[in-house]
């Protein structure tokens, strides 16, 4: 049985060099000031709560002299801010949300939308745990701001980013562009368990990497992870310390080793399941696979919810759509899928799904910065103005919305960038380009 924290309240010093101490400081210098929304509170008072226990546990990857050892519990090792700090927390000095170029590097990644397997480079499972052992073994200190000698940059989004290989520093909000969703039950080595809270990214927006399951019961899991004080293997509970039921797996569309395009990873079976697996009133995981592999193929925007076990008109018109893309016509682009088409998918070989009628629009065209602004009255400022309320992010509008700028667009605008986990003059509430983009994409 875990030991039971004891809280204590204390007057920390201003130069003791204890972990506690020092992480009060380095926070209390990283709150909103009162102005910027922190609770006045908060910058008045000196004193912090500090976690003790009896019994402490060691932690992969070692303890510095002096370091206080905190128990394995629900707030997670050397977590003393507990359940509910994002350990991505974009109030810090730099926001962790947000792609960017690697370091030194051109960005050469998709930057929205769908994301086909064959864009992306090929990693095999032992290639993208070996990396993460890099980190972990040189210890690569936790960061929102600094990049690693490789690119990367050293917060926990950045660590997958660098393990899968990808061409930029994606963030909690991207990653799952970049892979196939799982369940739990089919997690392997490489794979991820991510959480993003979109409503609010600062709050426990969390990604780790699944190195293989401690033990039979499948309750706990050897995680691979970017968090404080750096880069760390350790035993963790399924899915994690906290906000556990929100973690969701995912697998890279990249990977190779094993069949490429085979959500069920090494060791499913490749062969084709016969035509009576398919079509109406079939109900298996057959169905399900075959889901999962047309939207990696590109074809997401033909389901509404799964990929599931039923067989449904969006499968028929997913597969139809593969088949098509192909050049097939006729009988050969039935909908239904035979041995050739079930081989090209589970392979990864032929042409992925094209964007068509039924996919998303690509976002307009940005009119420029000048059209929001007070006083201004335009068809844009309306388009913004329904297009936030269509997002759900139209909570400051009392009437409208309408064509003239008003201080109800700007909240509204401030409140879809923060969401994105942008801070600062990222997040002033005037759109830019990108915000553009990210709205309407």
């Amino acid at each position: 049985m875990a030991a039971v924290p004891v809280f204590e309240e204390y007057e920390p010093a201003p130069d003791c060099p204890c972990t506690g101490c020092a992480r009060h400081r380095r926070e209390t210098a990283l709150r909103p000031a009162v102005r910027a929304g922190g609770h006045p509170a908060a910058h008045g008072a000196r004193r912090a709560l500090v976690l003790f226990t009896a019994a402490g546990v060691a932690l992969g990857g070692g303890a510095g002299a002096g370091a206080v050892t905190l128990p394995a519990g629900p707030a997670g090792p050397l977590d003393p801010a507990g359940p509910g700090r994002d350990r991505d927390d974009p109030d810090a000095a730099t926001p962790q949300g947000g792609t960017g170029p690697l370091h030194g590097r051109p960005h050469a990644g998709p930057t929205g939308g769908h994301v086909s397997a064959p864009s992306l480079r090929r990693s095999t499972r032992a290639e993208i745990i070996n990396r993460a052992k890099r980190w972990v073994a040189a210890k690569v200190p936790y960061s929102m701001e600094k990049y690693w000698t490789d690119g990367y940059r050293q917060d926990c989004s950045g660590f997958v980013s660098m393990a899968w290989n990808l061409a930029g520093n994606e963030w909690t909000g991207s990653l799952d562009r970049f892979g196939t969703r799982l369940d739990r039950s089919e997690l392997q080595p490489g794979d991820i368990l991510l959480f993003h809270n979109p409503a609010d990214p600062n709050r426990g927006s969390h990604v780790t990497i699944f190195g293989g399951w401690t033990d039979y019961t499948h309750t706990s899991y050897t995680a691979y992870e970017q968090t404080r004080p750096h880069a760390r293997r350790l035993a963790t509970p399924m899915a994690y310390w906290d906000n556990s039921s929100r973690y969701v797996a995912y697998r890279y569309k990249g990977l190779s080793g094993g069949m490429p395009g085979n959500p069920g990873g090494p060791g499913v079976s490749a062969a084709y399941p016969g035509p009576a697996a398919f079509g109406q009133g079939a109900r298996n995981r057959h169905v399900t696979r075959l889901g999962r592999m047309l939207v990696e193929r590109g074809g997401e925007r033909f389901y509404r919810s799964g990929p599931g076990p039923r067989w449904t008109e969006a499968d028929r018109r997913a597969t139809r759509a593969f088949q098509r893309a192909q050049g097939w016509t006729g009988r050969e682009a039935d909908g239904l899928p035979g041995p050739d088409t079930w081989r090209l998918l589970v392979t990864g070989r032929g042409r992925d799904i094209p964007s068509g009628p039924g996919a998303a629009a690509p976002a307009p065209a940005f009119p420029g910065r000048a059209h929001f602004r007070p006083g201004v009255s335009s068809t844009y400022v309306e388009a913004l103005g329904r297009q936030l309320v269509k997002r759900g992010f139209g909570a400051h509008y009392r009437s409208g919305p309408g064509p003239r700028w008003s201080e109800a667009d700007r909240r509204n605008v401030e409140a879809f960038q923060r969401a994105q986990g942008w801070r600062g003059a990222a997040a002033n509430g005037y759109p830019g380009p990108e915000t553009w983009r990210r709205l309407f994409g």
